[in-house]
């Protein structure tokens, strides 16, 4: 049986796929661990989730997300990692499309919350807004590619549209924000 663990990180670093190594706190690290994080919240999520339609968007997100998170630990020259595609972004765009058709309009802001699923796909889009905002800083200092912040943009919107969704499937009503002023 192999073993889970190498020791090859003990001293604060880690590889990167391809090769190469970077300390744990790097930029790069930070942007595919928050990646990593919004794919287990998905996992959470999925775990209450009793819609097989949404469900399977779920698994396709989760997919997508490991592809992502390969793609941040890479160098972008390394050919055999997969990458997000322009065709996979429209993908998302037509899935929040369709989505929002069977949902009414919004009126005002909402806050987040609903029933146990929609708060927890809620919650997701933040923990995906943070991976964006890390992509970003990333950018700044290294390549990434360039359809990875637009797509990570697309998760947050389809999480939202989702739990929208969730609610509005369970009955559970969406909560307007009221301004104090």
């Amino acid at each position: 049986m192999a073993r889970i663990y190498t020791r090859t990180g003990d001293k604060g670093e880690t590889g990167l796929v391809g090769g190469g190594r970077v300390p744990k706190d790097s930029l790069r690290v930070e942007a595919y661990g928050n990646v990593d994080e919004l794919n287990s919240v998905l996992g959470l999520v999925r775990s209450f989730l009793n819609d097989t339609a949404l469900d399977m968007i779920l698994d396709g997100l989760q997919q997508d997300l490991f592809v992502a998170g390969a793609d941040l630990a890479s160098k972008e020259s390394h050919e055999r990692v997969p990458r997000i595609t322009k065709e996979r972004i429209a993908e998302l765009e037509g899935i929040i499309d369709k989505l929002q058709e069977e949902l009414p309009p919004l009126k005002a802001f909402i806050l987040p919350g609903g029933g146990p699923t929609g708060s927890i796909l809620h919650f997701s889009r933040t923990v995906a807004r943070r991976a964006e905002r890390s992509i970003v800083t990333l950018s700044k200092a290294e390549k990434v590619s360039d359809l990875m912040v637009p797509y990570i943009n697309r998760v947050s919107d389809l999480l939202f549209v989702l739990a929208r969704a969730v609610n509005y499937r369970e009955r559970k009503p969406e909560v307007e924000w009221h301004s104090s002023t």
